[in-house]
């Protein structure tokens, strides 16, 4: 090896090795620089230069040069030539930690392209709710409905009035807590009961009067407390007081005609029967989202469901229970409940959006709270009253 290669300070006296072991003076001139170089003495007292355990500028030296490698893995053929002196030692820049593309095929073993994959598991369709349930407490409320209905009209007007409270409590909880919006509860739920059992007794002109009052309560209610939030909290108020007792006073107004109980089951048939056909025609066949950014769930091949199944309910319900019926204006009522109960829907997944929720409430196993079975209805209800008028009257 040429030790001058290392950049290491040569001792003293020293010019390199001498020719045959003859010896060499010193050069005219120079200093002296101690005694004279005798190849057999530095054989024996020669002092080799240290070698660093880390090569200068961090380079990757060879046992046989001289010359520092550059950092880094160097450029070489994807076959390397073997150098005589490395088999001594491997080569640090051909480990796997250092050159990742020189990992042979056992490191890195290659998948067999014939080897067969998994297949993945079948996916099972969800209907997206508890079924067993839903359909239980659909039952109930079927029941309860049904014999206040047609035993006697009161009770039925009483349990309007129930949903009503509830749903308010449960559309002004969710505010509070989403919102911090506090519509005051206490004059809703009064009003809003007025108003049912008013548009029961004195008609359309008695549940805009209780509506005005309902109102009127809400803005003098809220004065006794802190003006921060007074309009936001009266606004909300008000929409309440319309969404929820004010359109549900139109089935008390069904209800007063001499076939006020067909009339108000009707009613009912045709909008569960249109929610029920958009829910399964939707969950079998639903594939063009109705309106994505509201509520996801909905296709147009369930909306398409809701008409059909709405008309032809519609059209057996007016030729066989109201009286003077005619079986085309129930392909018409029909038509109008399913697209009434489809804005409906929407109209509260809306809301429902905007809060951040799912459900307004967990009263009703398998369909959430009151409010998540009136937002079809609401809307719907003014729809049926209206058409019944105009095509049997409203005696």
């Amino acid at each position: 090896m040429n030790d001058s290669s290392w950049g290491a300070p040569q001792p003293a006296g020293y010019w390199g090795p001498a020719d045959q072991g003859s010896a060499r003076g010193p050069v005219q001139g120079a200093a002296p620089a101690g005694p004279a170089y005798d190849a057999h003495d530095a054989q024996q007292t020669r002092p080799m230069p240290i070698v660093p355990d880390v090569p200068a500028h961090g380079g990757i030296q060879d046992d046989d040069r001289g010359a520092a490698r550059p950092g880094g893995p160097p450029f070489r053929d994807d076959t390397p030539q073997t150098h005589p002196y490395d088999t001594m030692r491997p080569r640090s820049y051909d480990t796997p930690q250092t050159s990742p593309s020189r990992r042979t095929a056992a490191q890195n073993p290659e998948p067999m392209p014939d080897a067969p994959q998994p297949a993945p598991a079948p996916q099972k369709k969800s209907a997206g709710r508890d079924l067993g349930a839903a359909i239980g407490v659909g039952v109930g409320l079927g029941v309860v409905i049904i014999a206040s209905l047609f035993i006697v009209k009161a009770v039925f007007v009483g349990v309007v009035a129930v949903a009503v409270v509830v749903g308010l409590w449960e559309l002004t909880k969710r505010l509070q807590e989403r919102k911090a919006i506090r519509a005051p509860l206490v004059p809703l739920a009064v009003g809003g009961a007025a108003m049912v059992v008013a548009g029961y007794v004195r008609g359309a002109e008695g549940a805009w009067v209780a509506m005005a009052l309902t109102a009127l309560a809400i803005l003098v209610w809220r004065m006794t407390e802190p003006p921060e939030g007074y309009l936001k909290d009266v606004t909300a108020g008000v929409f309440a007081a319309f969404y929820v007792p004010f359109l549900a006073t139109f089935v008390a107004m069904m209800l007063t005609a001499a076939d006020g109980p067909f009339r108000v089951l009707t009613f009912l048939l045709l909008t569960v029967v249109s929610d029920t056909g958009a829910y399964a025609v939707g969950w079998r066949f639903g594939r063009h989202k109705l309106a994505p950014r509201i509520s996801p769930g909905k296709t147009r091949e369930g909306l398409l469901g809701a008409v059909t199944f709405a008309m032809a309910a519609g059209a057996l319900c007016m030729q066989f229970l109201i009286d003077g019926g005619a079986w085309w204006q129930g392909l018409l009522l029909g038509l109008a409940v399913a697209a009434s109960a489809t804005l409906g829907d929407l109209g509260e997944s809306m809301i429902k959006r905007d809060l951040g929720i799912k459900d307004m409430g967990t009263l009703l196993p398998g369909h959430g709270g009151i409010m998540d079975r009136l937002d079809s209805l609401l809307p719907t209800a003014p729809v049926v009253w209206l058409l019944m008028v105009i095509f049997v009257g409203s005696a």
